[in-house]
C-alpha cells in the first residue's frame, strides 16, 4: 500500500505549479464554503485575536488561512521530487546569527511556530547550519504519513527526535554543540504540568519543556519567524530572545 500510495504522489508531484495551485485553489472552496471544516473554530478564535475587526475582515484573514494551508498541502507534494536548487529558489534568509552564536561554542535552541511553509524552511535552514541540526516534532500516527515525511525531513541533513522519545532520540547529542528547533506551540499534553499566561484575554497553558531544556544545555534562545512573501515563496528572520535564559526567573522565557 505504502508504494502505491507513495507513487500515486509523486506522479501528482511532476504536475506544473501552476495545477498543483489551481488544485489548491479548489480545495480551497471546498473546504472552506462546503466542508467547512473547523471554520466554526477558527471564527471563534479570530474573534478572540481580532474582536475590533468586522465579521467580513475575520471571513477574509479565515479564507486566506485556508489557502495558505492548502498551498502548504500541495507544496509538500511537490517537494518529494523538487531538486535542492528548487527548493533554495522558495526561500530567502540567512543563518549567520545562528552560525556565530555556534562557533562561540553555544547550543542555541530555535522557538518557532506553525506558520506556513514550514517544510521548505525546515529544507533550506538545514543546509544553512554548521552545526548539527535537531528538530524536534510530533510523531504522527498514519504510518504511511510518518514515513513519508521524516524521510522528506531529513533529506537535507536534519536530524529527528521524537518529542514523545525525546530522551531516548536526543542522547547521542546531548554533549555536543548542536541547534535545536522546537515548534512549540501546541496544547501541552498535561495541563496540570503547564505554565499558565493571560493570552489574548483567556488563561492559556504553555509547554514548559522548552524552556527547561534551555536551561539544562545552557542554550542561547532565538525566535524563528518564517512567512510567505509571495504565494510559493517563504523567508526566515531571526532575533535573539535570551543569551543566557538562566539569568530569567522560572517561566519568563
Amino acid at each position: 500500500m505504502y508504494h502505491i500510495i507513495y507513487g500515486f504522489l509523486y506522479l501528482l508531484s511532476l504536475l506544473p505549479w501552476f495545477v498543483m495551485y489551481g488544485i489548491s485553489d479548489f480545495l480551497t472552496f471546498l473546504v472552506f464554503n462546503v466542508i467547512k471544516y473547523r471554520k466554526d473554530v477558527v471564527m471563534a478564535n479570530l474573534g478572540i485575536a481580532f474582536p475590533e475587526k468586522s465579521l467580513a475582515e475575520r471571513e477574509k484573514i479565515a479564507r486566506d488561512f485556508y489557502r495558505l494551508l492548502m498551498d502548504t498541502l500541495v507544496e509538500t507534494i511537490k517537494l518529494i521530487t523538487m531538486s535542492k536548487e528548487d527548493v533554495m529558489k522558495k526561500f530567502t534568509g540567512d543563518a549567520d546569527i545562528i552560525n556565530q552564536l555556534a562557533d562561540k561554542g553555544r547550543n542555541v535552541q530555535i522557538m518557532a511556530m506553525h506558520n506556513f511553509n514550514w517544510e521548505i524552511v525546515n529544507l533550506n535552514v538545514a543546509r544553512q547550519f554548521r552545526y548539527p541540526f535537531i528538530g524536534v516534532y510530533m510523531p504522527i500516527k498514519n504510518e504511511f504519513f510518518e514515513k513519508l515525511l521524516r524521510k522528506m525531513r531529513m533529506r537535507n541533513g536534519t536530524i529527528l527526535v521524537k518529542a514523545t522519545n525525546f530522551k531516548e532520540d536526543f542522547a547521542p547529542y546531548l554533549h555536543t554543540h548542536h541547534i535545536m528547533a522546537l515548534v512549540a506551540d501546541q496544547n501541552p499534553g498535561n495541563p496540570e504540568h503547564a505554565y499558565w499566561f493571560r493570552f489574548f484575554g483567556k488563561m492559556t497553558p504553555f509547554v514548559k519543556g522548552a524552556e527547561n531544556g534551555a536551561r539544562i544545555h545552557g542554550s542561547a534562545v532565538i525566535f524563528g519567524h518564517f512567512y510567505p512573501i509571495r504565494r510559493g515563496h517563504y523567508t526566515f528572520s531571526y532575533k535573539i530572545v535570551c543569551d543566557n535564559v538562566n539569568d530569567l526567573p522560572e517561566g519568563e522565557l
